[in-house]
């Protein structure tokens, strides 16, 4: 029988001290301490729980029941190891930033995306995000990152938190579909170059168009701030700098956006040129 059957698993008060716990993870350092983070909705509860993701706990509003889509993990063998609470509106109100909360939410153990899975494919085709702060933006580069079957994420520090709310809902589930590595680039770009990676960025200086880059080498591509663009100190570290070609008058495309279109450009190369 899973824990969701347990209708004794229920929680009223918001000062209950778990309630307070999981309200807390909605801070950095916080879910940097626990190891923990929040996921926010159907369907990404779905999809940490489909990816295999360590879920902890899943919280689900009593008095509209658990979410029809998430039954049948609640009675499968797996389910068994997960905690079904139900919980109150206000509960949910106050562990979720979203302004109209869906009425589940889930508590995940961090990622354990290891750096070596990055190094393994010899073609890899590896995202790199220096310095990028709007959660919206890195959400959908991991986001575009899984559409293309890239093969994996890496953010640099100072770039905003990969477990932030916000990022982890821009993301759309694909979070728990690659690895996503939070880690040093002057430690990791040296060693994708030694293993035979180019590492790419873009630059408005560059010569270069994207279009007559080769994506289907081995690649590291670099995206930047969104004002500053890449820092000198990793953009030191690169091997060549492209520029995305406009016809228009814009001087720039926002960095989600122009990765995207790296991105369909690496993978028309991959498999449709």
């Amino acid at each position: 029988m899973s824990n969701y059957m347990n209708k004794d698993n229920i929680i009223t008060s918001v000062q209950n001290s778990r309630v307070k716990q999981w309200a807390q993870l909605q801070e950095r350092k916080h879910r940097k301490r626990e190891r923990r983070f929040l996921v926010e909705g159907t369907h990404l509860v779905l999809e940490a729980m489909k990816s295999g993701a360590r879920v902890e706990c899943v919280a689900y509003d009593e008095a509209v029941g658990l979410p029809q889509e998430l039954l049948p993990h609640a009675d499968s063998d797996s389910g068994r190891f997960i905690e079904w609470i139900g919980v109150t509106d206000a509960i949910i109100r106050k562990c979720c930033d979203t302004e109209t909360p869906q009425p589940v939410f889930a508590v995940v153990g961090m990622l354990d995306s290891e750096t070596e899975a990055l190094f393994t494919k010899g073609d890899g085709l590896v995202v790199v995000v220096d310095g990028v702060q709007d959660p919206g933006n890195l959400g959908t580069i991991i986001r575009t990152a899984d559409a293309v079957g890239a093969s994996g994420v890496v953010v640099g520090k100072g770039s905003v938190d990969v477990y932030n709310a916000k990022t982890v809902r821009s993301t759309m589930g694909s979070m728990f579909h690659l690895p996503v590595v939070e880690g040093d680039l002057a430690e990791l770009l040296p060693q994708a170059k030694a293993t035979g990676a180019r590492v790419v960025s873009t630059s408005l200086q560059a010569t270069s168009s994207c279009y007559e880059y080769d994506f289907r080498q081995a690649t590291w591509l670099v995206v930047g701030n969104e004002g500053q663009g890449v820092s000198p100190a990793v953009q030191a570290l690169v091997d060549e700098a492209v520029i995305i070609p406009m016809q228009g008058q814009a001087e720039s495309l926002n960095v989600a956006m122009a990765t995207t279109v790296l991105l369909y450009e690496a993978m028309r190369q991959r498999l449709y040129a």
